[in-house]
């Protein structure tokens, strides 16, 4: 949620930084615009006064000085002009010892002149007809002060935008959580969801968002659903096979097969491995239990279940006893890690003569998970064919490496390692080393 924030608060600032830029950019060109239209007006007035400024004298075309404004008479006043007709020359006297910039052609220059005391003009020419002779005015004002008037403008419109635009962004970020908050409200029930704090999401959301949640909704409890009926109908499925199967074991013992010793042989291990490979998924069932989906596994909460169903199983004459960090929760699925765990445990218990332990450990590369027992244990010289892909005991024989398979599928899924190992005790301990997930 933060970076969807971010992106549209970056956005955001883009957008509107480029439009402003824009907007006060076009705005202050075509306010120039305007002041020079409304200034050329102002210029053409002057220009058409000093052309009646203009008369007739003893020695022809003179120019009536009464008739000047003040400002021709000021020395830089801001206000110049420059009068050309025959081969006689006229200025005003407060252009002092300097000249205007001169014009090739009638009408305002586009681009500012640089004129007296480094001052900027905006100069107009004129001509004209006057009393049978050509005159040519030119008149100039300083525009210096406009120039400056626009950079305090430019100043404090900046100082505006970039105020109004840290206004607008605050508000944005407020809108935006508020927009985001029934999805970072959705973020935290999955993320409850993952930890099996909960079975559903909250349906009390916008109208924009009710679809997406009644789909997930509907998506878990339909995996939910499937899981216990999958779960019920292998329950259902071993004990219907349980009877029929103890029915051909007797059958398979009895004295009628006396003549067929190899069949009989054949016939029972068959058999006795369909009754072990029954008794392992049942088993297994039994352990899972309900689980919220994606429910994580809690030791404190976990572990004391798993080793009283095990107790049921295979008797109260074990000691069973588990040792992990207390509120310690696993990073795994807690239907995995039952299945993983409660192989290890019942293979244990099976071969153990009163002592089993399971014990948990938070280390800097993940976390270790070890099973031993007190039991006969497994030669070192076959722990190899234990593991090693491919060569599953619980074909075999029972005993350990009955689940040992699986262990070691999900173990690799996982990127962890098994290994087998002497219990303290003279038994076997199984250690599963498991790399941190993020």
């Amino acid at each position: 949620m933060r970076s969807i924030q971010r992106r549209l608060s970056l956005g955001l600032i883009s957008v509107m930084v480029v439009v402003g830029l824009v907007l006060a950019q076009a705005s202050l060109w075509l306010f120039e615009i305007g002041l020079q239209r409304y200034l050329e007006a102002g210029l053409r007035n002057d220009s058409e006064s000093l052309l009646m400024a203009v008369v007739r004298g003893p020695e022809g075309l003179q120019l009536d000085e009464r008739r000047l404004p003040p400002a021709y008479q000021r020395p830089f006043s801001g206000h110049y002009f420059h009068i050309d007709f025959a081969d006689t020359q006229w200025r005003s006297r407060s252009l002092w010892d300097r000249e205007l910039p001169r014009l090739e052609h009638p009408g305002l220059q586009g681009n500012l002149q640089l004129g007296p005391e480094g001052q900027q003009l905006l100069v107009l020419r004129s001509d004209y007809r006057r009393l049978g002779q050509s005159v040519s005015i030119s008149v100039a004002q300083d525009y210096t002060p406009v120039r400056q008037s626009f950079r305090r403008m430019q100043q404090v419109g900046l100082a505006l935008g970039l105020a109004g635009l840290l206004l607008i962004l605050v508000l944005q970020r407020i809108t935006v959580r508020r927009a985001l908050r029934p999805l970072e409200r959705a973020r935290k029930q999955i993320a409850q969801l993952q930890q099996g704090q909960r079975s559903q999401l909250d349906d009390q959301v916008p109208v924009e968002l009710e679809p997406l949640v009644a789909q997930i909704n509907h998506l878990l409890n339909h995996t939910e659903d499937s899981l216990k009926r999958s779960r019920n109908a292998l329950g259902n499925l071993g004990h219907a096979l349980k009877t029929p199967l103890a029915v051909l074991l007797s059958l398979a013992s009895s004295e009628q097969l006396d003549t067929h010793p190899q069949l009989r042989k054949t016939l029972r291990e068959q058999l006795e491995q369909v009754e072990r490979r029954l008794n392992r998924e049942l088993t297994r069932a039994r352990l899972s239990g309900d689980a919220l989906p994606g429910a994580l596994f809690d030791c404190s909460t976990e572990l004391p279940g798993l080793l009283a169903t095990l107790t049921v199983i295979h008797g109260e004459h074990l000691n069973l006893s588990f040792c992990a960090p207390p509120d310690l929760r696993l990073p795994w699925d807690r239907e995995d890690l039952l299945e993983l765990l409660g192989n290890l445990l019942d293979n244990a218990c099976k071969w153990a003569d009163a002592e089993v332990r399971v014990t948990v450990v938070e280390t800097v590369q993940g976390f270790e998970l070890s099973v031993e027992d007190d039991g006969p244990g497994i030669p070192e010289e076959r722990r190899d064919q234990v593991v090693s892909r491919g060569a599953r005991l619980d074909e075999q024989t029972a005993g350990h490496g009955l689940g040992l398979g699986i262990v070691r599928d999900i173990v690799e899924a996982w990127g962890g390692d098994l290994r087998l190992q002497d219990s303290e005790w003279g038994g076997l301990k199984v250690l599963v080393e498991l790399p941190a997930r993020s």
